[in-house]
């Protein structure tokens, strides 16, 4: 143990034994034994998958069943539809038998005068089936074949490749394109490329230069304004006003203070007006055409159904197997003496672990269930009158209905959609915050940006509404809301603010000069 003296005169103080004369003692360090008897909480091997299996998504559940499955033998999946009824978590007997099928015959023979031959000559797997010409039933090209859609780096790699460059332009085009984000901006510096490749910099620049000529317009570029500069270019929209605009008042044109650009560029409303129409149709962002995300489709958990006024609940169970136990494994057990010790320990460790399986996903449906037709018992006004009638509704109040704790219904709800006649919804969505209402109540905060969105949707483009304009038009419908409470939510829902929303006014001069509008 290293003790540590704040000085040099304290020191001196415990050498020459003063603290002793002054009944002062040096802190002493020891270990002890202490027996102590404490309660603690430890989750099991199943008890953890059974909580796995609440929070995952259907795909992922079928995914984890197919890989347990694969790794226990003594889980199979069962041939037909009727779920066995014995108790999965018992010792594993069965009293169940299978099946007798009937044997499937056929009612007719054959005819004897039957041309075997002609039959084998038209299916033979040997013939080679060729399309009929100028039919209907061609086959479509090979071009309308193709499934995979080209990534970026992959069609500016076929471009580098037929150009006319060479070995070391195309080292360092490959290495430019690989520095290419998802948008089709160059992230790294001419200087980072050039000491990779051990190139001169204005080599670089001259391969940089030959690739932003490639396809789509305005690729690889460093910033938005050079990006917009070269898709004007390469388009050959040869306009100075447009060059003008994009290189000195490119942050003038995304703050709409279109007077600044006039002021600046000293040339009429008209010509400017026609300038910005061209250059919003330009596209600041070239790469996002080959992205290589695909689309992933949500597979519902849950169905709602309306009938006879009434709201039927239907779990998607649709490609999820059956499980039951192997009744190999359960034979093997029932025979005395064949079966050695460790033997019989691993097969009932594994049929242990497949009726925990079996039980937790029958736990888990369950569970699913009760918590889907809670939220459609607490959010009938949703269901029945739209949106605008979403209540507040908090994880307590459905673990109150169903009688569960707050984790589980929180287990349940994560990563699983509902599809209901109002269209498809995660079970999240129906749990939010709810907004005061001035006459006393609340609503949720869901329907309020539902009404902000609808509010900014109707406003006139010339004039929107502010923050606090909207504010003001909230408690007219009776909802209390604060200003930054609107931005929150407008923000939320990807709304610009009121003066990016604002479309330039032009309309006619009263003197005419050179022009014949004015910016208002």
């Amino acid at each position: 143990m290293q003790v540590c003296y704040e000085s040099a005169e304290n020191l001196e103080f415990y050498r020459n034994g003063s603290h002793k004369k002054q009944g002062l003692s040096l802190m002493s360090f020891e270990l002890k034994q202490q027996l102590k008897l404490t309660q603690k909480l430890i989750l099991t091997p199943q008890l953890q998958q059974a909580i796995k299996l609440l929070q995952l998504s259907r795909l992922d559940l079928l995914d984890t069943v197919a890989q347990e499955i694969e790794s226990n033998p003594a889980l199979e999946e069962s041939p037909d539809f009727t779920q066995d009824h014995e108790d999965p978590v018992e010792n594993g007997s069965s009293s169940s038998q299978e099946d007798n099928y009937p044997e499937v015959t056929i009612g007719e023979s054959p005819k004897e005068d039957f041309d075997w031959e002609a039959y084998l000559g038209d299916y033979s797997t040997n013939r080679q089936v060729r399309p009929e010409r100028g039919g209907s039933r061609e086959l479509p090209s090979f071009e309308n074949r193709l499934t995979k859609k080209p990534s970026l780096a992959s069609h500016l790699r076929w471009q580098l490749y037929l150009s006319r460059l060479s070995d070391d332009e195309i080292e360092v085009g490959n290495l430019i394109i690989g520095n290419l984000d998802k948008y089709g901006y160059l992230k790294s510096t001419l200087n980072e490329i050039a000491e990779m490749t051990e190139r001169d910099e204005m080599f670089v620049e001259r391969v940089l230069m030959q690739i932003q000529e490639f396809d789509p317009p305005g690729i690889a570029a460093r910033d938005l304004k050079e990006c917009l500069l070269n898709q004007a270019i390469i388009l050959h929209l040869e306009d100075d006003l447009l060059f003008t605009i994009i290189k000195n008042h490119l942050h003038e044109l995304e703050t709409k203070n279109y007077r600044a650009i006039v002021k600046g560029t000293r040339r009429s409303p008209d010509e400017i007006q026609a300038a910005i129409e061209i250059i919003t149709r330009l596209d600041p962002k070239p790469g996002l055409a080959y992205e290589e995300e695909e689309i992933q489709y949500i597979s519902p958990d849950v169905y709602v159904y309306k009938v006879d006024g009434d709201y039927a609940i239907v779990l998607n169970e649709d490609g999820l197997p059956k499980l039951r136990i192997s009744q190999y494994f359960k034979e093997i057990l029932s025979k005395d003496g064949d079966v050695s010790g460790k033997e019989r320990e691993y097969i009932k460790d594994k049929m242990s672990s497949a009726a925990f399986l079996i039980k937790s996903i029958h736990q888990r449906q369950r569970t699913l269930y009760k918590v889907a037709e809670s939220i459609v018992k607490l959010q009938r006004e949703f269901f029945d009158r739209g949106i605008n009638y979403l209540r507040p509704l908090i994880l307590r109040d459905v673990a109150e209905d169903v009688g569960m704790h707050e984790a589980t219904i929180s287990r349940v709800t994560a990563n699983k959609y509902m599809h209901t006649p109002r269209g498809l919804f995660e079970l999240k969505y129906f749990f939010n915050s709810g907004v005061s209402r001035l006459s006393g109540g609340a609503v949720a905060s869901e329907s309020v940006k539902e009404r902000i969105r609808q509010i900014i949707n109707k406003e006139d483009p010339k004039k929107p509404y502010s923050d606090q304009a909207m504010v003001e038009k909230l408690r007219e419908e009776n909802i209390d809301i604060a200003r930054r409470t609107v931005t929150k939510y407008r923000e939320s829902l990807g709304i610009l603010s009121s003066n990016l929303r604002k479309e330039p006014v032009w309309k006619p001069k009263k003197h005419k000069e050179h022009s014949n509008l004015q910016f208002v």
